[in-house]
This record gives structure tokens, C-alpha cells and sequence, in this order.
């Protein structure tokens, strides 16, 4: 899970937890909110009831008129549209209404099923065949529920004391007009009747004692102002009159006739009502307003608690996700920081120190301190205590590899010492064998000699390899490019088993260029030792150029156990990407031949072969081959008919004192030590192969005795034909052999200058070395050789005195030519 979704997660939990226990505040704000709105509502339905109260109450007065004869039907039907409008404000106010107290929600459905009723009861009083104490009852019962929902909407949840008791105050103002209004009917009836009964004498008493009493009511429970509204709107003329017409009917008793007319009475009656009305009125309106403020109160209240919490969350959600987008911009930069350390910035610096003096005198802790810190997100918290360390980090390693550095170039110096002072020990060497070889006339003596000259020549050529570890390279250069088979000739002379190398089909006019003679000869010498080491010692290796466009093709073929792909892949690896250090030393040709090619673009490349062994295929860019170049060379023959012209097969003889540690003229011979080692390949260069590379160097011991087989090869079979290592006597190197010996039964006898003599012998007894079994031969190399020319002693003296004239300006060249220093400093 990533960081962000983390710092989610761990800003959502207390968020939860902090929204949880706000909406638990929050709960008993709102719930009065919405009761002191659903109050607000009862108290305005409240108000409806008391105009329809006071409707009713100037209807019932009209029907009771109409019935007694004291009044007309169309009072009664104007009534009747008053009572009307206020049934319907009534209604359109009670159906919004909810959570309504028990006993006003029963009032409310008892007046409800009266206002359905309502027109039957009308169509009494239109007929007159309603008593008036029936149609007096029908408007008292509806008049009654609606004064009983006003008291019933202070028991309300959430309503304040104070608040009911207005509310009850106010319902105790409509009982008194209620009373008042009870009178008017009863005066109205003993009219009519002709005076009261005892009965309707005890009723017009109980309604003059309910209106004390609820006027007393509403004093207890109301505020004093409106006590005051009640007593100023009670003290005028009107009001007056209706009491003293009250007090007047009041005296008289039952069964007298009453003084009062009914137009005088109706009409007192009235004016009090109207009065009564108008402080009823007031009451409501100010119990409505006071309903309102308690609501608009607590709605603000709870408004305000809401937009508090609600701000105080995003506030929180807000700075939550500004330090959460710091602290994940800041751990992106270490990250982005840690990744471009780690793919660019440190390879770049290890690879600037792997080169030759990356150091240029600096100590290791200067290089650290001069590539600077990577990481820029430091600081107090933790996340800069982390891109502290990681610079930390960097620092030492970038210290730790340029200490590496430090001790590789020593390692390199080191190297570079010791083989120059090899070098000079084997120039040292070389002089004296040219001394004791110009005055040595015992043939097998000068064929020891020439083995001792071989040796210092791979000796020259393990110099050589240390000089490409350290870093340096030959310092020889030569003036003019040389042919590609007198290069391949001049590497097979620098390896022990020179008498293997086959040269195979090489196409003519493919030179190299004089800079890069001597490197792709060294190059070529390390693959034709491993091919020679690590194939049977009676097989062939051969060697075949073809030019392939602007480059040039050498196939290495050998007949070893070859090699496993992927052992075969790590090699090809390793050729292709030389390593900066010194390297394995037990794979030291590997990393040579990888240095000398990356030096000049050449591609080396190990092959499997179809039969047994691998291909080393030596691919050569254009701009180490030479242009237009033109070699003196024999007859040539054209094998596959397409008109490209292939040097005749040549043979690689041991070096002699005139061409060592360089290669050879074009068309050189040596007759001094063998002959031609093959004709040819022999069978395609498709065929064979297994060049390893797990030598130590050209002066490993040949019996593999005291080494390990390169990984994907198996020492060759002892017991297999040409003899192996269990014949040889622990300790000693085997000297070269070479294809054609010289026996001693072969000496006919001495010449008068002490030379021997060969015995001749037919053509067809010469031995067809190189030739392999079952392989096609060439035209005309089965053919017999022609006898050589005979010469006279004079003429054989002539030629060695030529010989130990050359011998002696080599010499003389050499001790001219041979500084100290025979190296340079070159780019890997």
C-alpha cells in the first residue's frame, strides 16, 4: 500500500471518529430546531382555531336568532361564508402539522368530523327544525375541541415552560369569550321563552363564573402586559354597557320577564365579543412571535454548531491534505532522488572512475566530497534524516570506489612494472640466444636454441598481456599496413602449439592497418592458443578470412568438446563489454582480447559449431583494414568460381631470430626449424572448433596438470593418438613439434664445411601433415614435390653467411631499439 493511501487512512480514523461524536453534539441542537418549528406550526394553527372559534361562535349566535325568531336567514348565511373561509384557513394550516400531542391530535380529529357534519346542522337551522338548545349543544362541542387543542399544544416535546403557559394563558382567553359568547345564547333563549327557568337561570350563573374564572386563569398564566391589554380594551363605553345589561338580566329572576330587548342585548353581546377578539388577538400574535424567536433561536444556534463542525472537518481535511502532499512530494523527491542516484548519477561516477587516471592525484575522500549530496530533501524531521543518510550512503560509496579506484590503478602500475621489467629481462634474454646462435653450427643444438627463442617469444607476448591489464599497449609502430595471413602467420608464431594452425581459405588483398597490426595479431595469438589448448593434440586448427562488405571475416576453427550455451553466452558477454578492473587472471586471454577489440571495434565472437567444438569468428571494421592494399604473393587460386582470388596455403614456421615479437614479411620462409604444418582447412570451417578461454597465459602447463578446464571444456583424452601428458615427465614443458622431424637416421653425412646432410628420398614418402581424415584434399597437394635444386657447398656457404649477417643487424637493431620504456599509456 502506498504512502498516500496511508496518510488516508490515517487522517479518515479520526475523522470518523471526530464526525461520530459531532453529529452526537449536534443531535439535541437540532431536535429542538425542528421542535420549535413543528411548535411554531401548532401555534399558527393555534391562531386559525381562535378565528374560526370566534366564527363559530357569531354563526351560532345568528342560527340562534334565526330559530327564536329574533332574526333573518340572511345574517345567517353571511355567518355561514365567514365560517366557511376560516374552515379552510383552518385545514390548509393543520395539514403541514406533525408530531402533535395526544390530546390536541384527538381534538383535531373531533373537529374534523364536525366540519363534515356541518352542513346537516345548517340545513336545521334553514328549517327551523332544530331546538335552540340542540343547535346551542352542536356549536358548543366543536367550540370546546378547538379551545381543547390550543391548552393541548403546550404539552408538546421541547416546549419551554414559559412558552406553554402563554400557550395556556391564551387558551384560557378563549374559554372566557367562550362563556361570554354561552351567555348571549341562554339571554337569547329566556327571551324567547319569555323569561328564565331555573335552569336556564343556573346556566346564564355558570357562564358569568367560567369567565371569572378564566379570566383569572389567564392572569395567573400570562404575562402582566397582557392583563393590561385585557383591562384598557374591557374599560370603554362598550364594554360598559354589555356588563351593566349583563348585571341587569342577572337580577332578574326566574319566571319574570326579562327588561333587556333582544336588540339591545345582541348588540352589547357583540361589542364585547369584537373586544374580546381583538385582545384574543394580541396573544396570539404574541405568543406566535415569541414561538418564532425560540425557534429562529435555536435554528441559528444549531446552524452555527453545524457550519462550526462542519468548518472545524474541512479545516482538519484541508491542513490534512497539505502536510500530506509536503510529506509525498518530499518522499517522491527522495524517491526520485534514490533512483536517479542508482540509474544514472552513481554509474556515471563508477564509470568515470574506471577509466586510467580518474583520480588525477585526488584522495578518495575529495572525489566523494566533489560529486556532491543527490538528495536536496533534507532537514529536522524524519523524512530529511532520511535524505541525510542516503546522501551518507552515497558518500561512501562513491568514496569506497574511488579507494577501489585508488588501489586498481596501483594494481595496474604494479602490473605494468613487472611486465616492463619482464620485457626487459626477455630483451636481455633474446641478445645472448643471438650470440650463442651466431656461432652455432650443431643442428640439434640450434633447434634448442630456436625453441629457446619460441619461448621468448610467448614470454614477449605474456608481457604484453599484463601491459593491456594495466591499462597501456605495445609501442611499437609500424610504417606500413601488413597482409591479413602474414598477421595470422606472425600470431600462430607467438603460441606454443604453432605447429596445429592450419590456414585455410584466405581471401588475397585484405590488409591490416599499420596501427592495428600488432593488436589484432595479439588478438588472434590468445584465440589460436585457447583453440590449440583446449582441442585434441592430433587435430588441426584452422583459420579462414573472407571479406564480408567493408569488413573482414577470421573464422577460428577448432575440434574441441566445445562448450555449453550459456557458458558460451557469459563469454560473448565478456567480449563484448570489457570490464574495467584487472580481471580474473585465471581468464586474463578473455580480457585481453575483450580490451584490444573494444580498443579498435572489432567484434569477437564465440560460435557453436555443428560438429564437435566452437567457432571464434574475429569480425574486423573497416577502419582497421587498408585501403587499396596491393602484397607481393604467389599464384593464387580460385576454389569457388566466382572469380575472388584466395592466397595459396602458406606454412606458420617457428619464429626466428628475424621476425620475432613482430610479424613476418609476406612470403618469408623458414627452413630452419619445419615445414608447412597443412595444406589447408581441409574439411569447411563449419566444422570443428572449441577455443576456451580459461588459460593463464601462453606459458600454462600444457599437461593441464596444475590448472582446471575452463567451464564448458574437458581436458583432452590422454590415451588418444600423438601420446599425451602421462608420458611426460612431471615438471617438464614439451618442446614444439613440429610436423616434419629430422631424425638422425635421415643424416647422410658432412659436408666439408661441417654441415649435415640430408638423405633424399622418393617424393611420395613425404608426410602430408595438416591433412585430416576423410577431408577433401586440395588440387594438386597430393601431387609429389619436386627434388630440390642441388647446391655446391659454395653456394650453401654464401647463404649462411648471409643468415649470420642478418642475425648479427637484428642484434645490433634490438640493443639500439630496446629502451626501457617500451610501452604507452592508451584508452581503454
Amino acid at each position: 500500500m502506498k504512502i498516500n493511501r496511508r496518510l488516508v487512512l490515517l487522517v479518515t480514523a479520526p475523522l470518523t471518529v471526530a464526525v461520530a461524536f459531532s453529529v452526537l453534539a449536534l443531535a439535541p441542537a437540532t431536535n429542538q430546531a425542528l421542535q420549535a418549528g413543528r411548535l411554531t406550526s401548532m401555534v399558527e394553527v393555534a391562531d386559525e382555531a381562535s378565528e374560526l372559534t370566534y366564527r363559530l361562535q357569531r354563526e351560532r349566535a345568528a342560527a340562534t336568532a334565526l330559530v327564536s325568531e329574533q332574526g333573518d336567514a340572511e345574517a345567517f348565511r353571511l355567518r355561514t361564508e365567514e365560517t366557511d373561509r376560516s374552515i379552510a384557513g383552518f385545514r390548509g394550516r393543520a395539514e403541514g402539522l406533525s408530531a402533535v400531542p395526544g390530546s390536541a391530535r384527538g381534538a383535531l380529529g373531533r373537529i374534523e368530523r364536525f366540519v363534515e357534519e356541518m352542513p346537516g346542522l345548517r340545513a336545521q337551522v334553514r328549517s327551523k327544525s332544530s331546538t335552540v338548545s340542540a343547535l346551542a349543544f352542536g356549536y358548543r362541542i366543536v367550540i370546546a375541541d378547538l379551545n381543547s387543542y390550543r391548552d393541548g399544544i403546550a404539552q408538546a416535546d421541547g416546549v419551554d415552560a414559559d412558552i406553554a403557559d402563554r400557550i395556556r394563558a391564551a387558551a384560557a382567553l378563549s374559554e372566557a369569550a367562550e362563556h361570554t359568547a354561552q351567555q348571549q345564547v341562554t339571554v337569547a333563549r329566556a327571551q324567547a321563552a319569555g323569561g328564565f327557568t331555573t335552569a336556564s337561570q343556573r346556566t346564564f350563573d355558570a357562564g358569568r363564573m367560567g369567565y371569572t374564572e378564566s379570566i383569572g386563569a389567564m392572569f395567573d398564566l400570562g404575562p402582566g402586559a397582557w392583563r393590561t391589554w385585557l383591562e384598557r380594551t374591557l374599560s370603554g363605553a362598550r364594554a360598559l354597557e354589555a356588563r351593566r345589561l349583563e348585571d341587569e338580566i342577572g337580577r332578574t329572576g326566574a319566571g319574570k320577564d326579562l327588561t333587556v330587548t333582544p336588540e339591545q342585548w345582541q348588540k352589547a353581546s357583540n361589542d364585547r365579543q369584537e373586544l374580546l377578539r381583538s385582545v384574543e388577538k394580541r396573544v396570539d400574535a404574541a405568543v406566535l412571535a415569541q414561538v418564532s424567536d425560540v425557534r429562529t433561536t435555536l435554528v441559528w444556534t444549531a446552524g452555527a454548531e453545524v457550519a462550526l463542525v462542519v468548518l472545524t472537518l474541512v479545516g482538519v481535511v484541508v491542513v490534512a491534505i497539505r502536510l500530506g502532499r509536503v510529506m509525498i512530494r518530499r518522499l517522491r523527491e527522495l524517491r526520485n532522488a534514490a533512483h536517479q542516484v542508482a540509474h544514472s548519477g552513481l554509474p556515471t561516477v563508477m564509470a568515470e572512475l574506471s577509466q586510467p587516471g580518474a583520480l588525477r592525484g585526488a584522495t578518495p575522500e575529495e572525489v566523494a566530497r566533489r560529486t556532491g549530496d543527490p538528495v536536496r530533501t533534507t532537514g529536522e524531521d524524519e523524512i530529511g534524516e532520511v535524505g541525510e543518510a542516503f546522501n551518507a550512503v552515497h558518500h561512501e560509496a562513491v568514496r569506497l570506489a574511488a579507494q577501489q579506484a585508488h588501489t586498481h590503478e596501483q594494481l595496474a602500475e604494479t602490473l605494468v612494472g613487472v611486465a616492463r621489467r619482464g620485457a626487459r629481462l626477455t630483451a636481455v634474454m633474446v641478445s645472448e640466444l643471438d650470440t650463442v646462435q651466431r656461432d652455432e653450427a650443431d643442428p640439434a643444438r640450434m633447434k634448442a636454441l630456436f625453441a629457446l627463442d619460441h619461448l621468448a617469444v610467448r614470454m614477449e607476448r605474456n608481457t604484453n598481456n599484463l601491459l593491456v591489464l594495466g591499462g597501456y599497449g605495445n609501442a611499437r609502430v609500424r610504417s606500413a599496413d601488413v597482409g591479413c595471413s602474414t598477421v595470422i602467420v606472425a600470431a600462430a608464431q607467438q603460441i606454443e602449439r604453432f605447429d596445429r594452425v592450419s590456414l585455410g581459405a584466405i581471401e588475397s588483398g585484405i590488409g591490416i592497418t599499420a596501427r592495428a597490426v600488432h593488436d589484432v595479431a595479439h588478438i588472434l595469438a590468445e584465440l589460436l592458443d585457447n583453440a590449440t589448448r583446449y582441442s585434441p593434440p592430433d587435430k588441426q586448427v584452422g583459420v579462414a578470412v573472407w571479406r564480408l562488405w567493408d569488413r573482414a571475416v577470421v573464422q577460428i576453427v577448432d575440434e574441441g568438446v566445445g562448450m555449453t550455451a550459456e557458458r558460451r553466452a557469459v563469454h560473448n558477454a565478456a567480449l563484448l563489454e570489457p570490464q574495467a578492473g584487472i580481471g580474473d587472471v585465471r581468464s586474463m586471454g578473455l580480457h585481453v582480447v575483450a580490451r584490444l577489440a573494444a580498443r579498435h571495434g572489432i567484434v569477437v565472437e564465440l560460435r557453436d559449431s555443428s560438429g564437435p567444438g566452437t567457432i571464434a569468428e574475429v569480425t574486423l571494421p573497416a577502419k582497421v583494414l587498408a585501403l587499396d592494399f596491393k602484397e607481393d604473393r604467389g599464384p593464387s587460386q580460385d576454389d569457388l568460381g566466382n572469380g575472388v582470388g584466395y592466397e595459396t596455403p602458406r606454412p606458420i614456421t617457428p619464429p626466428g631470430p628475424q621476425g620475432r615479437g613482430q610479424p613476418a614479411r609476406a612470403g618469408a620462409r623458414s627452413d630452419h626449424l619445419g615445414t608447412p604444418v597443412g595444406a589447408g582447412l581441409g574439411a569447411s570451417a563449419g566444422t570443428g572448433p572449441g577455443a576456451g578461454f580459461g588459460a593463464a597465459g601462453p606459458d600454462a602447463p600444457a599437461d593441464g596438470s596444475d590448472r582446471e578446464a575452463p567451464p564448458g571444456h574437458e581436458r583432452p583424452r590422454e590415451d588418444g593418438p600423438g601420446g599425451g601428458a602421462r608420458d611426460r615427465e612431471p615438471g617438464t614443458t614439451p618442446a614444439p613439434r613440429p610436423a616434419r622431424d629430422e631424425p638422425a637416421s635421415r643424416v647422410a653425412g658432412v659436408s666439408s664445411s661441417g654441415l649435415p646432410l640430408r638423405q633424399r628420398r622418393a617424393p611420395q614418402q613425404w608426410p602430408t601433415a595438416g591433412r585430416r581424415e576423410g577431408a577433401e584434399q586440395r588440387p594438386g597437394a597430393g601431387a609429389p614435390r619436386p627434388s630440390p635444386r642441388r647446391r655446391d657447398s659454395r653456394q650453401v656457404s654464401d647463404v649462411l653467411a648471409a643468415y649470420a649477417q642478418g642475425i648479427s643487424r637484428s642484434t645490433n637493431h634490438r640493443g639500439r631499439s630496446a629502451p626501457d620504456d617500451h610501452t604507452e599509456r592508451t584508452e581503454k
